[in-house]
Parts: C-alpha cells; structure tokens; sequence
C-alpha cells in the first residue's frame, strides 16, 4: 500500500492541511470540509492508510506526536474513516486518558455521578474491545456509584491479572493497534468486500479531542445527539433524529427512554423548546452542508455546557427509495448536476422499489436459503400443484407454488401464485426466467429441501417439518424461504423514479426492449417505457385456458390436414393475443418467435394426466402412453424443437405467421401503423432460414390478398447454436435482424444444461473454475467471443443488419456494456429488469463521455 509523497501519517486537521479520502477515508476529509467552513468541530487528528497498516502490523507511529496537539491531559475518541462509509469498521471508543487521577479530578468540577460515568463507560469499551474480555463482566450499572466504580476496575484487573491501564499513551496505543488488526481480521475483509470493497481496501482512523456531553448539576445544557435533514427511509425532506441529556456518542439513538425529539411538534418533549437557539444552528449547518458537501449528510452532534460542537458528518444511510428521490431533489435544487444524480444510484437498488420486499428490519426465521432468482418478496399458502394454485387464487388465498422444477405446463400455476419455489434450476432455469417475466418472486436451486408428496409436506434440512396449507415466505431478492409471513415494504414508483429514468434516457446510445409473452406482461414493459418488444415467446400462450387442450389435439392428429383443421381453431386465439399486445404497444416495434419447444412438453408425464388426455382425445389409455413414449427424446434441449420442428411439421408456424399478419391488419386500421418482426428460433444452417422464410412469405401474400390490405413485415434469427453465430454472414442475406439469445448460446457453447448446473456451480465459482455463473453474467470471454464473430459475420453479409441480445443476460451492467462496445442496436430483458437497464445504459454513456472529456 503506497503512500503519496506528500501526504503526511498523522495529520492534524486544518484548512490548509493536504488531506485525500483515498489517503485518510471519507470522515477525515469530511471533517476538513466541516473545518474550512468554520464548523464548531473539535480538534481532530488524522492517521493515514498507510499509517494504520503499519500499526496492524506492529509499527506504531510516535504517540506523542498524535497527542500533543490536544495539549495537556486531553479526553479522546478514536473513529474509523475508510474510502466508503458503507463498508463499515471498528466502532468507535470513547474517553480514551480517563483514569483515576481524571476521575478524581472531573468528579469535583462536574459531579462525581458524571465523572464515574464517564469512567465506566470507557472501561467497558475498552475491556471489550480493546483487551477482548466478556462482555457479560461489564455490563453498565443502573447507577454509577464508585463501588460499581471499585467493582469494574476489579474485574478487569480478576480477567487480565493486570491494573486497568493508567497512562493515557498507553491506552491511545492499545486502542490504535486493536482497531487496526480488526480492519484487518478476516471477518471483517469478508464483510466489506460483501459490500463492494477491494480486497486491499484501506482504514484511517481520526483521533479527535472529546466533547463531553455531560456535566454537573446546575451546569448548562450538556448531551448528544443526532440529526438527519431527510427521511432516511422516503427520503422526504424532513428533520429527524433524537437527542439525549448527560450523554456521549450515539446514545440517543439507543436509549430505551429520555431520549427528545428534535422538533417540537407535540409527540414529547424537544431540543427544539429545551435549546431552540441550538437546533436553529444545527439546521443552519446542515443546509450549508447539503450545498456545499453536494449531499445529505447525518450530523453527531453533542452539547458540553451548552457549547454546540459538530464530533461528524457522514452520508445520511439511506434505503433505494430515499437514495433516488435525495438524488433527483439535489438535481432539481441545482445542487448536482443531473448526470451526477444518475451515477450516484446502483442499477440493482432499483429492484427494491419494483417490487415488495422483506422489511429489512423485521426478524428472519429461516428455513433454507437457495438461489435469489427473481425479486421481491411474498408470503402464501404452500402448494405442490399448478391446479391447487389456481385453486388456491380462485379463493381468494394467497399461495406459494413448491415444485421439484418447473416446467411449461406449470405456468398457469405460476401466475396464480404469489411466489415460486423450486428444489432444482439456476438463474435461467425456466422457473427463474418466468418468474423474472412476470415479476414473481422466485427461489430456485434449494437442494437443502425434500418434498414428500404423499404426505403432501416439503422438510427442511433441520428436520423440521412444513405440511400443505402452511404460510412461508419466499424472498426472491436474498434467496431466503422463511417461517411464517414477516411484515413487509410495498413497492414505491413515484414521480422521482420516472425522473431519474427519464435523465438516464436522455443520455444513453443504445435501446432497450422488453421480452414479454402475454399482454400482461407488453403492459408491464410499455409501464416500464421499454422501446417495443424484443422477444415474445409464443409458446407460452398456448398454456392458457383451453389452449393445451387443443395442442395436445394436434400432437395427435394423424395427417397434416387434420392438424391444420386443429390449427384453424387455434387461429384466432393466437390473433386476439397479437392485436392485444400491438394496440398495447402502439407502434414500437414487436418481435415475435416462432413456436420452439419441443412438443412433449405439452404433453402429461404422469398417468393421471394421461388417463385425463385419453379421455379428452376419446382415445385408449395405452394409445396415449404409446404416442407420449414416442415424442420423449434423450436430450429434448437439442432435439426436435424450434425451426427444425417448424419445418417437419410447417402448419404451426403457418398459422402463427397468418395470425401475425392478420393482426398486423386489423390494428394498423384502428391506429398506428404495425411493422411486425418475425424471429426464427435455433437456426444453425443458412438453408433452414430460406425454407421457412419462402412459407412465411406465401402466407404474407396470401393475407395481403385476401384484406386488400399492404404491410410489411421483417424476418430475423434467433442466434442460439455456436454454428450460427459462425455462419452469421450466410444466414443474414435472408434476415433483416439477428438477435442473440444468450440464454441457449451459453448453454451450448459450455456444453451445460442451465437446469442442472446449479447444483455444482457454486462450488466451480468458489474453486475459480468459472470467474462468474455464466448463465448470471454473460462470458465475455467464450460467448462475447461467439457474439462478436456472430455480429462482425453477420455485417459482412448484410451491412445495415440489427443486432442485438434477447437472452436474461440482456439487463445486465455487463452485457449492456459488451453490446455497446460491439455496436449492437439493442437489448431485450424481461420487463422488470427495463428500468435497472435504461439506468445501467445512460450510466455506461455518462461514464464514456467523462472519459472522452478526461
């Protein structure tokens, strides 16, 4: 760790001193600016990064050297001050130089009883954080006589064999090395890099002059307290915060009771009608400091004899709520610019306000903790079954749908349910891509948990037991199911939010749509301002109503007539769906994939669902176990499905393109002009794209006869096999658009089934296999690789083709970013994820033009 020339190890703290936050933290240089605009802050001394790793590793700087610019005899404090307040520290301590020669001494200028508490306090903090003792050994008295006085000293001396240290360099030293080796421990590495740190992140530490809080009776007013300018959990601009008589530190937020409100506004007693000329300054200050720190900052603040002193003034905690209005209101003030408003909010934090989630201050009983695959949090009945779900929702009763994994014939279940929890799947297993779809938290990957079915019961790995009907939680943000319903936070879309998008907007270079398969969810993207649809997945819509039943129908029918005759009903089911989804959309565009699962997944696998389907059909049982039998593949993944089987059995796509193009015609009468796009799934040969395209073509044909009506329409690909990818120049004479589908793409080029991978990736994550899971965050390395070959072959063979990712990995910061730097047009993510991308987009754009501007 390097320390730059002219920075200094221990620096006293002035106006004039050369002082950084990378060199000293954030509090050190945050009391320097409180000191240049004349702030009442004690004096303060600042020991460097460089200077406390040395201290961890036993190379203590000169003690006196820190002490003596705080004269004789002075009473200290010692505060962390890393880059980022966020990623914590050692707790301050407090009275370091009492002793009792000082106790002595304070007892006759303010009263024994305050000079004992004093005394206590610091032995405590210093037994227990300093020498490392039980904490049960000094707990603080009710009242601080000199026998509980007599009785701690004993202590310390009966746990250590050594008298409480008398000497004030003594206790400084001790107090110094301990705070430094606990940066250091391993605990608190992990912790911070939890929250963001790099590994070598360094601590400084300010040594500061205390101002006491206390003082004797008859005295003027002395206490602690602290005061905050804006609601830490709306933001709202408000004063908040507590103040306690005879107190030190952040003892006013703790106390069980005396503590005051601030402002006096009938709820109790105030510093406003104790002190009001001592909250009007404290509001003066943090006005002058929300100008001139460009922030909301939390003020420490304590009374000595009515003296005000400012002890800190530290970014104002805040939840995502509060983080985005606090930063759009300093925009809107002229305070910071609105680029700046932008940068200063996390991607990620915008999740908390899309969806409700477990009130963080609530208790957690967990019962297992899986894989966070969707956010937001909900609580619900458990049930095993889709058709219980619907059952369940129909009542009115809310429920959460257990399943081993999830599959297509589930998803009417899904949207009846509050929330989803599966044994198996990863990140883009199928439960947690629809369930991202329809903004429905998901837990995905708890292998910990076992379903007994026959005792209709799912068990935890403790042993205990969760029967059908019981509530549970499942919290999609953290991957926690917990017992019961905690109390929860509703989700928050206020006008601060559309704001803060709406800047986001105004910057960024590349556009983002949505992925949305029902008019549900076209409503959520167009809610959410997505530029139009950029993958809908028509087969989900033939899990609705009736529709499996009439699938299920024309798996069986014998020749193609008979499954065109199954199709035409079908037909318009699947217009209305389109002329729903373009009047929602109102003209941006609307890309449509063509039918792409393989067809067992219509089809029941147990025998009950077979006897059902045998029933329907007017067919025996064993006829239907037969053609069931038949259409099971070894891997289904890579077998009949997408183009492949839109070419052996072309009526489907057929009547998907007559619906596409019927639509087309009845909305463009009513309103905007509609210029669909068509997608072609799993193409991996040139030759597949022309076959379907010629049939496209003719149905285009036929339905522009038979309205009178001309439309136009574009043909795309989806790029989803290697090959593709490879062969993108031949492929893209026949197509207007490649679109990336990540999802396969990635599945594929690892030779990885992304349903089963969550059951050794984190142990290849932890081991260093894989940097990162790649069906989370795109490889750049492998499948970047591919989807640069994909997009420069593609341009070769048409130079104004439209590229872009549909994949889950098209919301996130990183493959925004790749997509950006290849050129690419656009993104797609599921509709949630639209606001977390326009963010993510408009900061990556910020960030360039910075860079650009240097």
């Amino acid at each position: 760790m390097q320390q730059h020339a002219r920075f200094h190890e221990v620096t006293l703290i002035t106006p004039t001193a050369p002082m950084s936050a990378e060199v000293h933290g954030g509090r050190a240089k945050c009391l320097q600016r409180l000191i240049r605009l004349g702030m009442p802050v004690p004096t303060t001394v600042a020991l460097s990064f460089h200077a406390v790793h040395a201290i961890a590793r036993g190379q203590m700087p000169d003690i006196a050297e820190i002490i003596a610019p705080f004269g004789p005899g002075p009473l200290l404090s010692v505060r962390p001050s890393s880059l980022d307040p966020d990623w914590g520290g050692p707790g301050a301590i407090l009275n370091i130089g009492m002793n009792c020669a000082r106790h002595a001494a304070m007892a006759a200028a303010i009263g024994e009883t305050a000079a004992t508490s004093l005394y206590l306090r610091f032995i405590q903090a210093y037994a227990i954080h300093v020498a490392r003792l039980d904490p049960d050994a000094f707990d603080l008295p009710d009242h601080p006589t000199p026998a509980a006085l007599e009785a701690a000293l004993a202590a310390y001396e009966d746990e250590t064999d050594e008298r409480f240290p008398q000497d004030p360099q003594e206790q400084l030293t001790e107090v110094l090395r301990s705070m430094a080796r606990a940066w250091d421990g391993t605990t608190a590495r992990l912790l911070r890099q939890a929250k963001g740190a790099p590994a070598d992140a360094g601590l400084g530490l300010v040594v500061q002059a205390m101002a006491l809080g206390v003082g004797g009776n008859g005295a003027a007013e002395s206490g602690s307290g602290v005061i905050q300018f804006a609601d830490a959990a709306t933001g709202d601009r408000r004063i908040t915060g507590r103040y306690l008589s005879q107190s030190q530190g952040r003892e006013a937020l703790t106390a069980e009771s005396g503590a005051m409100y601030l402002i006096g506004d009938g709820r109790g007693p105030s510093l406003q009608e104790r002190c009001p000329d001592v909250l009007a300054r404290l509001i003066a200050y943090g006005n002058q400091i929300r100008v001139r720190l460009r922030e909301e900052m939390q003020i420490e603040f304590t009374l000595e004899n009515g003296d005000l002193r400012l002890l800190d003034a530290i970014r104002l905690p805040r939840a995502s709520r509060a983080a985005v209005r606090i930063a759009v209101a300093l925009a809107e003030d002229g305070i910071i610019p609105r680029d700046e408003a932008v940068m200063r909010i996390a991607p990620q934090a915008l999740s908390e306000l899309l969806h409700r989630q477990v009130d963080p201050r609530a208790p957690r009983e967990r019962i297992v903790t899986g894989i966070a695959a969707s956010p937001g949090a909900a609580a619900g009945r458990i049930v095993f079954t889709a058709d219980e779900a619907q059952a369940s929702a129909a009542r009115g009763e809310d429920c959460i749908l257990v399943r081993r994994e999830t599959t297509p014939e589930d998803i009417r279940g899904m949207h009846a349910a509050r929330a989803v929890l599966t044994l198996r799947g990863g990140i883009t297993s199928h439960a947690a891509v629809i369930g991202r779809g329809l903004g429905l938290p998901c837990v995905v990957g708890a292998a910990d948990l076992a379903i007994d079915f026959r005792q209709r019961r799912i068990l935890a790995p403790d042993g205990r037991q969760f029967i059908e009907g019981e509530t549970i939680t499942v919290d999609g943000t953290t991957g926690d199911v917990l017992v019961g319903q905690p109390p929860m936070l509703e989700a928050a879309l206020d006008p601060a939010f559309q704001t803060l998008l709406g800047w986001a907007d105004d910057v960024r270079d590349i556009g983002v749509r949505a992925n949305a398969d029902t008019p549900r969810d076209a409503q959520t993207a167009r809610n959410f301002a997505a530029q139009g649809i950029g993958l809908c997945r028509t087969e989900h819509m033939f899990f609705e109503g009736d529709r499996i039943g009439l699938m299920r129908e024309m798996i069986f029918a014998e020749t193609p007539g008979d499954r065109a005759a199954v199709l035409d009903r079908l037909l318009p089911l699947q217009r209305a769906d389109f002329e729903a989804l373009f009047d929602i959309m109102q003209g941006q565009p609307v890309c449509i994939r063509l039918f792409d699962p393989p067809l067992h997944e219509f089809l029941p696998s147990d025998k009950a669902g077979m006897r059902d389907l045998a029933e329907w059909l007017s067919l025996p049982v064993s006829e239907v176990e037969a053609r069931v039998e038949a259409l099971q593949e070894y891997n289904p993944m890579l077998g009949m499905r997408g183009v492949r089987l839109g070419i052996t059995v072309p009526e489907i796509y057929d009547m998907q393109a007559r619906a596409i193009f019927e639509a087309t015609v009845a909305v463009s009468r009513n309103g905007d002009p509609v210029v669909p796009e068509v997608m072609i799934p799993l193409v991996s040969a040139m030759r597949e794209v022309d076959l379907v395209k010629g049939r496209i073509d003719a149905v285009a044909a036929a339905v522009r006869v038979e309205t009178g009506v001309n439309f136009a329409y574009r043909l795309g690909v989806m790029v989803e096999t290697p090959r593709a990818a490879l062969r993108a120049a031949d492929i893209a004479l026949h197509a207007s658009f490649l679109s990336f589908g990540t999802n396969d793409l990635t599945q594929m080029t690892y030779g990885l089934s992304r349903d089963d991978a969550g059951r050794f990736m984190s142990s290849y994550v932890k081991l260093g296999v894989y940097e990162e899971d790649p069906f989370h965050t795109l490889d750049i390395e492998g499948v970047g690789e591919l989807l640069m070959i994909g997009a420069e072959r593609g341009r070769r063979g048409r130079p104004d083709i439209v590229l872009s990712i549909c994949g889950e990995h098209g919301g996130s910061r990183k493959a925004i970013e790749f997509c950006r730097n290849q050129g690419f047009d656009y993104v797609s993510c599921s509709p949630f994820r639209v606001p977390l991308a326009r963010l993510s987009a408009g900061q990556l754009a910020i960030r360039d033009a910075r860079l650009r501007q240097g």
